[in-house]
């Protein structure tokens, strides 16, 4: 159980400068205050992360989202209906942004969250600043979805680790840009396309290659240190499988086939089968409706060239 005493200390040792990891709805965060050059530069350290992958400022409450960016009318809309939620937008930076420019990889832009996790929420609000948090593990491996991953993956480079149990959501955050006076669906994630479209009332936009506006969009990423084959119907005799739906087996994402559960158990899940040490994990294929245009498209950068 986290207490107010836990939370004050970190609260503490982010505005030192120092690294904390916590718990969000999507997966653990690695948080640095984003306020700070030298912490967020902590940050890219950490994790080996190059600096030209943004990260995500996360704030409290839309009050705190909106003294950083320019929030355009459809921003607005989806901020009021999803936050605090697993949707990330992406809007110009105000000229007056206190947010460290090596966060936003010197772009006139910036991705910003307000979490729904109870642990997170009252962490900003001691801190009474941004927090940039990328996901606790070390840069292009699997997301942390509990503590003891975020042990397992960056050891003695946190100053402190917020146990907050399992993250609900299991992927990462929806990003959606709204920059040049488009929608754009930077990420899939944690919030479905579908029901992000219905409160627009119109499609979003797929992203082009090119500038990197927020995580999540580098051609690998998300990666076990096996090999990974993709929309298979069985294992081969050198490979682990991840199922989904009819299969009997130990690791099976959904049983029921349910997108959603699969997405929770997805991450947790590929660390199981990388702990194993197999030369190639096979995964079953996954459909693309709801949290399934997320889940593929995790799987599909972990399984890209490295």
């Amino acid at each position: 159980m986290i207490s107010a005493k836990d939370i004050s200390k970190a609260a503490d040792l982010l505005l030192s400068g120092e690294l904390v990891a916590f718990p969000t709805e999507t997966v653990y965060g690695l948080g640095a205050l984003a306020t700070d050059d030298k912490a967020v530069a902590r940050i890219y350290a950490a994790k080996g992360r190059p600096t030209f992958n943004p990260l995500i400022s996360h704030v409290p409450d839309v009050e705190a989202a909106f003294a950083l960016g320019e929030f355009s009318g459809d921003a607005l809309k989806l901020a009021a209906r999803f936050w605090p939620g697993p949707l990330t937008l992406v809007v110009p930076r105000w000229s007056t942004c206190t947010v460290s420019l090596l966060a936003s990889a010197g772009l006139s832009s910036l991705a910003i969250r307000v979490p729904q996790h109870p642990i997170a929420l009252e962490l900003l609000r001691v801190v009474g600043k941004p927090v940039v948090a990328p996901s606790a593990n070390p840069s292009g491996r699997i997301s942390p979805t509990t503590a003891q991953h975020v042990r397992d993956g960056l050891g003695n480079k946190v100053s402190m680790i917020l146990d907050g149990g399992p993250c609900a959501v299991g992927v990462e955050s929806t990003v959606v840009s709204f920059l040049e006076g488009k929608a754009t669906l930077l990420r899939p994630g944690g919030l479905p396309r579908e029901t992000i479209e219905d409160a627009l009332g119109f499609r979003l936009l797929d992203a082009d290659t090119g500038v990197m506006h927020s995580p999540g969009q580098m051609e690998s990423h998300y990666a076990p240190h096996a090999a990974m084959r993709l929309n298979a119907e069985t294992a081969m005799t050198d490979e682990a499988y991840l199922g989904f739906g009819n299969f009997d087996g130990a690791h099976n994402l959904s049983p029921s086939g349910d997108v959603v559960e699969a997405a929770a158990n997805l991450f947790r899940m590929l660390h199981e089968l990388d702990a194993t040490k197999p030369e190639r994990i096979a995964v079953a294929p996954i459909p693309m409706g709801g949290l399934g245009e997320a889940i593929n498209d995790r799987l599909k950068r972990a399984a890209a060239p490295r």
